[in-house]
């Protein structure tokens, strides 16, 4: 099903399933579960499957409906069927990457790679490097670099390890790694919000203020209107960046 169709009908499908689950979502309903189903009807491919659940868990999270309140990870690790399971996976992995539950991915995720299980799909793993790399833990450096190899330019997965580097402190080499990938194809036109915060952030660690402070305002600039709890991030990012510039300033002069 995959390969028949034409990748604009493909997308047009994936967007079916995102209102699906945003639906459910809004009712109450058990959407994971949902979801999780619908992706394993249409065979979706790693790719597909975090593209829409990292979507959808955040959604769903905006509105009191976190995935973590549906699913049970028992039940995730024992699912037969691989691409639901791996649907159920990522779509519990963002939850507790949205709450900034870095032990629990790394607890749940030693028990999914226990010897004897299917390998874990390049998105997971990237959601396991997020989770070293946010505790400031460098051995997410070379999980980081194993799932670079494999994921190319998809962008899902690239901000999964941009947003395990934002958060990381004191990690030597976080603001190199950082431009490492910001410096990919995928980000080349430089109209993703989201990785031009992550850019403003890596020049700020740097003391490189101009640039950091050109790069907000350009993210802020390409922020959808309705963003509007992202955007009040974006504007404590910009006076973040002020403050500490103007403070350097003044001790430093």
């Amino acid at each position: 099903m995959t390969q028949a169709m034409a990748p604009s009908e493909r997308e047009a499908l994936l967007n079916r399933l995102r209102t699906a689950a945003a639906t459910s979502a809004a009712q109450g309903e058990n959407w994971p579960l949902l979801l999780a189903d619908l992706l394993g009807g249409v065979e979706a491919t790693w790719q597909e499957s975090a593209e829409v659940c990292a979507d959808a868990a955040w959604q769903a999270r905006s509105i009191g409906r976190s995935a973590l309140l549906f699913l049970d990870p028992q039940e995730i690790a024992r699912h037969d069927d691989l691409t639901r399971a791996r649907a159920l996976r990522h779509l519990y992995l963002n939850g507790l990457r949205y709450d900034f539950r870095c032990h629990s991915i790394e607890s749940l995720l030693g028990t999914l790679a226990s010897p004897g299980r299917h390998e874990l799909d390049c998105y997971t793993r990237a959601l396991r490097a997020f989770a070293l790399l946010a505790q400031s833990n460098s051995r997410g450096y070379t999980l980081m670099e194993e799932v670079l190899a494999q994921a190319g330019d998809h962008v899902k997965t690239l901000h999964v390890l941009l947003h395990g580097l934002w958060l990381a402190h004191g990690l030597a080499g976080r603001e190199r790694a950082m431009f490492h990938i910001l410096g990919r194809k995928a980000f080349a036109d430089r109209v993703d919000p989201i990785a031009l915060f992550r850019e403003a952030t890596a020049h700020r660690g740097l003391g490189r203020y101009a640039q950091a402070l050109a790069a907000i305002d350009e993210a802020v600039e390409h922020l959808p209107p309705a963003a509007v709890n992202v955007h009040a991030d974006f504007v404590r990012e910009r006076c973040l960046i002020i403050a500490i510039h103007e403070m350097r300033d003044r001790y430093l002069t």
